[in-house]
């Protein structure tokens, strides 16, 4: 038996939910190139991939990478190096893997936990932490007792032990058949006539840990010196001891000769002579696997610790950090509806080249008091979690024919609309509100917020998510707060910061090169990812999950989404579509709830935001210099009534509007009348506290004036009881462009159609309502547009993983209930 024939028969006693979450976690099918799985001796094949294994070790620490790390350098130990299939640790390769089998470099599992325990790992903890890689399938179904690991590790195991290639390969690489025996030479090998004899005998001499130490006992001290910084690793070392053979090319298939008169440094020069230094790459030399082995005195297993370093730079927090959380979280919630009612009520095109163009921006901001930066956050998340679409108008028809063809429909235009969804999201809880939001800034790969000055774009609202970091940024930056103990924050300051990316990076190691500048320099990591850690932080503080530099109750049911698995499954989002009002497991879709342990994650992160929002509130408190003030976040029907007739003025723990004759009138012009308004106030008022007597005389005396002058619809008259206003009106001369023309003391003609004719008249100052023909007062609204939504769910996101018997593309839940009916 090998080692894919027992991860075949591994996988066929697994059920299909586990089977759904082991697709859905390493056989992403754009990502693994791997689109025809009808067989569990297929996915077993997919799953030893190079890039398959290291999707799932993205979703695991550095401490499990460490350990899978210690499994094959241990194999090398025992086994000896794979030679011919170097690959570097950090790349995503999408290389086929070396013909390597693991079952043949497998290691003893107590030997592994005791070495691991004389480093201070807990035995416990190793095998627990083992126990979870075989759940992965990173580490393989073996013999009890024994561990086997991917190819991959095992190509990689020399680099990460610190040694360099052997030596057999790196003579083929470097040198042409001269070179080779000149090394011979150097080690006293005497006339060789081919370089096959040479380099075996290189080889040999080099092989032997007694015949190495020898020769390095009598070495001068510089190579003595260039030993102790080679042995340990890396391997690698500047010098100028080799050229490029033609003395220009240096690369891949570049071949290596000797400087004439040597390279300045005696210590090189005798390594290199004997075959201890091996060139690689332009002035640059590497220490084979052989002579590093023969010199290291102990065996050194690969430092594994399955606990991050815990953050130092932290500071006392106030103990009602919760309780900031939720004020910015309900703050969110209300801004995000203020946006997105402006955008119902004025929808925005879209840019031929993509986006919303600034003056749109502003427009929706200025409407809604919200940043611009903001209102572009709000309209992105929006459009993630399926509340907003880009919806396409219906094309102007043809209009006749031009000779010798036939005339187009114009091209429709583009807008962006709230969905079908919207209208029960707005009537929703602050909490059922934010849901979709929070769930779609989780697994969305952008932060959207993020424009450094130095982009030389123009921030804007609906671009298309494509930044490959971004989540995993979010989800080791949300773990890492997480370790804080309770009472303490993120400290401010860069240094934090840099520390704050360190310890993400453990969480996320394969990004742990690109999180620090790729050489593990904080300085560079803060450079490169400062811009963008600072905007995930601000967006997390926006929404309630981290205040004070410590995380929130939500913020903590969002890295436990995270760690559930919701980013896997993006476009969809998990959650966005949950009914805000259910508990528990309920009001879920299908989709979801065959996916436990994400379900529990939604259902925690609903949970976490009901508890830390307060309800809503139904009432508001009224004064005598007309404002109206409501605590906390108020309750969709109050905030509707209250935006209808009065204007808002501030907003943080409580929101207050104004209200004014012009706010009044704007609400008689859809039809309110000033009993009804008086009346809803009224009811709305705090502990039944009649309102406010300048209040009171503002709503009858603006409603007095409000509709006196008439606009005839059928001929688009205006007309009014009062002679003196009609003259007043036909002599303005901001109105000259209607061409009004007096008919009766009481009646004007306008030439302009009644649409704008009223928008003239509200424009200069007037009040006018719109009268049908039966002489009744004709409300003005507009019929609502909805685009369809768009979401998909899970199961659709990603529906290229094989092929159902029917012969079509299936989706991981699908493949994984044929390959489960079929064993």
């Amino acid at each position: 038996m090998d080692s894919r024939t027992s991860l075949k028969r591994w996988l066929t006693r697994l059920s299909a939910d586990r089977l759904t979450a082991l697709l859905e976690e390493r056989a992403l099918p754009e990502a693994a190139g791997y689109a025809r799985v009808t067989t569990f001796a297929e996915l077993a094949a997919l799953l030893m991939t190079d890039q398959s294994v290291l999707l799932g070790m993205s979703r695991v620490t550095a401490g499990e990478v460490g350990l899978l790390a210690a499994v094959a350098v241990r194999a090398l130990e025992e086994h000896g190096p794979v030679t011919g299939a170097r690959q570097p640790v950090p790349a995503w390769s999408t290389a086929s893997p070396p013909s390597v089998e693991p079952w043949e470099r497998m290691v003893s599992e107590r030997e592994l936990l005791d070495s691991l325990a004389a480093g201070g790992v807990s035995r416990e903890r190793a095998a627990e932490a083992l126990e979870r890689l075989r759940d992965r399938a990173l580490v393989l179904p073996s013999p009890d007792g024994r561990l086997a690991v991917p190819a991959l590790l095992h190509t990689n195991a020399a680099e990460l032990a610190g040694y360099g290639a052997p030596v057999d390969e790196l003579l083929t690489s470097a040198f042409n058949a001269p070179e080779v025996k000149r090394v011979a030479a150097g080690l006293g090998l005497g006339d060789v006539r081919t370089r096959a004899e040479a380099q075996r005998g290189i080889v040999a001499v080099l092989a032997d840990a007694r015949r190495v130490r020898d020769m390095v006992a009598d070495a001068p001290r510089d190579a003595l010196e260039l030993l102790e910084r080679l042995v340990p690793g890396p391997p690698l070392l500047r010098t100028h001891c080799f050229v490029a053979i033609g003395g220009r090319y240096y690369g891949p298939g570049a071949k290596y000769t000797f400087r004439e008169g040597g390279s300045g440094d005696a210590g090189t020069d005798w390594l290199g002579a004997r075959g201890m230094v091996v060139p690689v790459d332009h002035d640059l030399v590497e220490l084979p696997y052989e002579v590093a082995r023969a010199l290291r005195h102990d065996e050194r297993p690969v430092p594994v610790s399955l606990d991050p370093e815990p953050l130092t730079r932290t500071a006392v927090v106030p103990r009602d950090v919760d309780a900031r959380g939720a004020g910015a979280a309900g703050a969110a919630a209300w801004r995000a509806e203020l946006v997105l009612r402006e955008l119902a009520a004025r929808p925005v095109a879209v840019r031929k080249a993509g986006g919303i163009a600034v003056r749109d921006t502003r427009r929706l901001a200025k409407a809604a008091g919200a940043s611009e930066e903001h209102t572009r956050l709000w309209l992105d998340l929006a459009v993630n979690a399926g509340l907003a679409a880009p919806h396409a108008d219906a094309a102007e028809p043809a209009r006749g024919k031009r000779r010798g063809g036939r005339t187009a429909a114009r091209s429709s235009a583009v807008r962006l609309l709230p969905t079908e969804r919207f209208d029960a999201w707005a009537t929703a809880s602050p909490a059922g509100k934010l849901l979709p939001l929070v769930a779609a800034w989780a697994v969305v790969p952008e932060v959207f917020t993020c424009w450094p000055d130095d982009s030389g774009e123009t921030p804007v609202a609906l671009i298309s998510p494509q930044d490959g970091s971004a989540v995993p940024l979010r989800r080791g930056v949300l773990r890492a707060l997480a370790g804080l103990p309770e009472g303490r924050g993120l400290a401010p300051g860069p240094e934090a910061r840099t520390e704050l990316l360190e310890r993400a990076a453990w969480f996320q190691p394969l990004l742990g090169s690109s999180l620090l500048g790729g050489a593990g320099e904080a300085s560079a990591g803060e450079s490169e990812f400062g811009d963008r850690l600072a905007a995930t932080l601000a967006e997390a503080e926006l929404l309630g999950l981290v205040s004070c530099g410590a995380l929130t109750a939500i913020g903590h049911a969002v890295s436990a989404l995270l760690e559930a698995g919701a980013a896997d499954h993006f476009p969809a989002v998990p959650g966005a579509d949950a009914d805000p009002g259910a508990s528990g497991l309920d009001g879920f879709g299908a989709d979801l709830m065959r996916r436990p342990a994400l379900a529990d994650a939604v259902a925690g992160l609903r949970d976490a935001l009901r508890a830390t929002l307060p309800a809503p509130s139904t009432t508001a408190r009224f004064q005598s210099d007309l404002t109206a003030t409501v605590t906390g976040a108020p309750a969709p029907e109050l905030a509707e009534l209250l935006s209808a007739v009065g204007d808002i003025e501030s907003e943080g723990h409580a929101v207050v509007w104004r209200i004014s004759p012009a706010s009044l009138r704007r609400a008689y012009d859809a039809g309110h009348s000033a009993d009804d308004v008086a009346e809803r106030l009224a009811a709305a008022s705090t502990n039944g506290l009649p309102l406010p007597q300048p209040l009171a005389y503002t709503i009858k005396d603006t409603a007095r004036t409000h509709g006196k002058l008439k606009v005839v619809r059928s001929a688009c008259c205006l007309r009014c009881d009062d002679p003196a206003l009609i003259t007043e009106v036909a002599g303005t001369r901001a109105l000259t462009k209607l061409g009004l023309r007096r008919i009766a003391p009481t009646v004007l003609i306008s030439t302009a159609p009644p649409e704008d004719t009223l928008a003239a008249l509200r424009g200069a100052g007037y009040a006018p309502t719109l009268e049908a023909e039966t002489g009744t007062t004709v409300l003005e609204r507009a019929p609502a547009q909805r685009a369809p939504n768009r979401l998909p769910t899970m199961d659709q996101a990603h529906p290229q993983y094989g092929m159902t018997t029917r012969g079509v593309p299936s989706s991981a839940r699908e493949l994984a209930e044929q390959l489960a009916g079929e064993r």
